[in-house]
């Protein structure tokens, strides 16, 4: 009897190639997603999503670019240890173009002519970079200024950036500024928490043909966790060890033994968030300090609270897919509504280009600098804004559509 057939599978359910069937959508997965297909709505797309070894970046990308329709095209770059040159040449021939021999200029000129192309033809263009923490911070000044290029309407390249903490890190460095200014939203996938991990493991195991949920017995689960800090990489490895162990001694069940049996064999030492290490380093390395919060936001319907949220600077999305973080059920309210920007001086909200539009009082907006009071309409329901920075909550100002230096805030741009 095979190892499949003794645990009645109908696949291998814990490999480590990326597949998008066998894809999880934890919460920070779905978001990270949503994200990436933020660069299709917006014309200036820039993402950059960050995440430990194995944490499924890559799967990720694979389940965003498998769903993509037909008005788009992409390229991918996932070999990144390259000169500008290189890189360049890298993104032309993932469009189709034989670009060697070519000096920097005419590659310049190469794609900028196909994004206008393709702009006129009616298509988006999506560039994906993976493992971009091995980008230089040159090729990262050639990113940028791609992202640059433009119609007299709207710039004509969406960008990802996906790739390990020190591409974090990277943005977060002296003379990138010009660059994270052009990123609209980043995100970092943590590792996957207890629930998580289990659920996780019975997904795969679903996905891979098993009927029933008991081949981990229940208290294997939490040692699974400690070994692996929730990290899908290393929860495959053990998992698919673990079974082994058990097929070998003919068990058709996966006790705590055969787990332990499997961190022997591989010579496994408990996982550095487990032990307070992973805190530890996360310490060490944070260059700011959590930022307290700044921005509440009251949701309310027919003039009733029935929410209210407090973050800190940063971007948050309101809409009426749970992975937002004002989450509005309502068939009113679009999956991704509208963004939320709090800065140093103060918070833009922006319409995503949902179906019902965001106003302010009767007067539609798509991007607009908020005063403290401001109350904004995303359907049926209205979003207080008040920034905790102001010594008193005074009432909404009485021109609202003025910014702070009297000139008009409301940003109409058009967004493809």
């Amino acid at each position: 009897m095979s190892y499949l057939q003794h645990f009645n599978l109908a696949d291998q359910p814990f490999r480590l190639t990326p597949d998008p069937e066998y894809i999880y959508w934890s919460k920070q997965h779905a978001r990270a997603k949503a994200y990436m297909e933020s660069t299709i709505w917006l014309a200036d797309g820039f993402v950059v999503i960050t995440g430990e070894i194995g944490s499924g970046k890559t799967t990720l990308l694979q389940s965003f670019l498998s769903e993509l329709e037909e008005d788009v095209i992409y390229a991918v770059v996932s070999q990144t240890q390259l000169t500008p040159t290189q890189f360049l040449q890298s993104v032309l021939t993932e469009f189709g173009f034989k670009p060697f021999n070519k000096r920097k200029v005419e590659l310049l000129d190469m794609l900028n002519m196909f994004l206008i192309e393709q702009y006129s033809s009616g298509k988006k263009v999506v560039l994906v970079v993976d493992e971009a923490q091995n980008l230089t911070h040159k090729v990262l000044e050639e990113v940028r200024m791609l992202s640059g290029i433009e119609t007299h309407k709207e710039k004509v390249l969406r960008i990802i950036l996906a790739g390990q903490p020190e591409l974090k890190d990277t943005l977060d460095s002296a003379g990138m500024k010009q660059l994270v200014q052009r990123v609209r939203l980043r995100f970092h996938l943590s590792s996957l928490d207890r629930r998580e991990t289990r659920e996780y493991i019975e997904h795969r195991l679903a996905v891979a043909g098993r009927e029933q949920k008991e081949l981990f017995a229940d208290e294997s689960f939490e040692i699974i966790h400690r070994y692996t800090g929730g990290v899908p990489r290393l929860i495959n490895t053990l998992c698919d060890t673990a079974m082994l162990c058990a097929f070998a001694d003919q068990r058709s069940v996966i006790e705590e033994t055969d787990v332990r049996a499997a961190i022997e064999e591989l010579g496994w030492e408990e996982h550095e968030s487990s032990t307070g290490l992973h805190e530890k380093l996360q310490q060490i390395h944070e260059r700011q300090p959590v930022d307290a919060p700044v921005t509440r936001i009251e949701v309310r319907a027919d003039g009733e609270l029935i929410d209210e949220h407090a973050f800190p600077r940063g971007r948050i999305i309101v809409g009426r897919s749970a992975d937002n973080e004002i989450y509005i059920k309502s068939k009113f309210v679009s999956r991704h509504h509208a963004q939320i920007v709090t800065d140093d001086d103060g918070c833009i909200v922006e319409d995503l280009n949902s179906t019902n539009g965001v106003f302010l009082g009767e007067k539609q907006i798509k991007k607009y600098r908020l005063r403290h009071g401001d109350t904004i309409s995303v359907g049926v329901h209205q979003l207080v804004y008040y920034d905790l920075r102001e010594s008193s909550a005074d009432e909404p100002a009485e021109d609202q559509m003025d910014g702070p230096d009297g000139t008009e805030s409301a940003v109409n741009e058009q967004r493809g």
